[in-house]
């Protein structure tokens, strides 16, 4: 296990700014998640870890060690890809074993460190399987385990769910998170599912043009974030906005800032809550145990939060309020949090 730091690092494809100093550090054992939308820099941040990208400018440390220089295979470091990457010829347990092969690993060694492996991600009964008996849940198991046979000082995850369908990667996170408790290895996660960077990272690092918007627990972000993009980014659904002359007109108290409304915070009326506002409902998402309805109001549209299936239709006029401890406001100019 060991720290990770980067250190006002840069990098430059010709005159493309991928990442713009970035300063981070990850402490020994962290699960740390860069999130943020597609071109954010997040996957160039991991690359430029794992000795996949030179860095332009700056230092990337590991346990203490500055890296910039040092061969991809000799940084002590795992990763796991987006595609598993398994050989389709080989078994399962010559999958795991391969790398530790490479490296003229003791026999014993590596039965050890394959069966230990196996067992904690409850593969033991597909290890003379080939990949293409496998289902995607199980082949992305094996590709955590080949990583995790390694016993590296961290590991890197590159989007390694994105290919699996909705219930395995609600289980596969899971394991995923499971597994790092149980070994504490340092992981630095990439993703661009803010619902995988929140239910996962012990922090989030929000990326959002090469540049580090934010970092913080899940919990620091929603509830404080540092200003309008993380504020949009970190929630499902999002947060939406009211702008300065949409809060004056609908005769809201405070109009000198854009005012962020979570779907929790916005309710069908009643007393205590700030309004009453009236809008027109634009779309009904009925999830069961909760209903979001998209309504537009003073030409912005508020996602309003009902528990259970609400008795609402497109088109249909809804009276609402917020909740005032839970609006958020923001500088109409640079967006940063008031």
């Amino acid at each position: 296990m060991a720290q990770v730091v980067f250190d006002a690092v840069w990098k430059r494809f010709g005159a493309v700014e991928a990442v713009r100093e970035l300063s981070l550090e990850i402490a020994d054992g962290e699960f740390m998640v860069l999130v943020g939308p597609s071109g954010s820099g997040k996957t160039t941040a991991l690359r430029m870890l794992a000795g996949l990208e030179s860095v332009t400018a700056g230092d990337v440390s590991i346990g203490g060690r500055v890296v910039n220089r040092v061969a991809p295979r000799e940084r002590d470091i795992a990763m796991v890809f987006q595609d598993y990457a398994l050989y389709p010829q080989m078994t399962v347990f010559d999958n795991l074993a391969f790398g530790l092969r490479r490296r003229k690993v003791p026999r014993t060694e590596i039965e050890r460190r394959v069966g230990e492996a196996a067992q904690v991600l409850d593969i033991g009964s597909l290890l003379q399987r080939k990949p293409g008996q496998l289902s995607g849940g199980q082949a992305q198991r094996v590709a955590l385990g080949r990583a995790l046979v390694r016993e590296p000082q961290v590991f890197l995850m590159d989007e390694p769910l994105s290919n699996l369908d909705a219930k395995l990667r609600t289980q596969t996170r899971g394991e995923i998170r499971r597994l790092q408790l149980q070994v504490r290895t340092t992981t630095v996660y990439v993703t661009h599912d803010q619902v995988e960077a929140m239910t996962m990272g012990d922090r989030i690092a929000v990326m959002n043009d090469g540049v580090l918007e934010q970092v913080g627990t899940p919990e620091a972000l929603y509830e404080r974030p540092a200003n309008r993009f993380v504020a949009g980014f970190i929630g499902s659904p999002a947060m939406s906005f009211l702008e300065p002359r949409a809060a004056a007109s609908l005769g809201l108290p405070r109009t000198d800032a854009a005012i962020g409304v979570r779907p929790e915070h916005a309710r069908r009326w009643r007393h205590g809550l700030l309004g009453p506002l009236h809008g027109t409902v634009a779309y009904v998402e009925a999830l069961g145990r909760e209903t979001f309805l998209g309504v537009d109001v003073a030409d912005s549209r508020l996602v309003v939060f009902e528990e259970g299936r609400a008795a609402a239709e497109v088109g249909e006029r809804i009276e609402f309020g917020l909740v005032p401890e839970g609006l958020r406001y923001f500088d109409p100019e640079s967006g940063r949090a008031l």
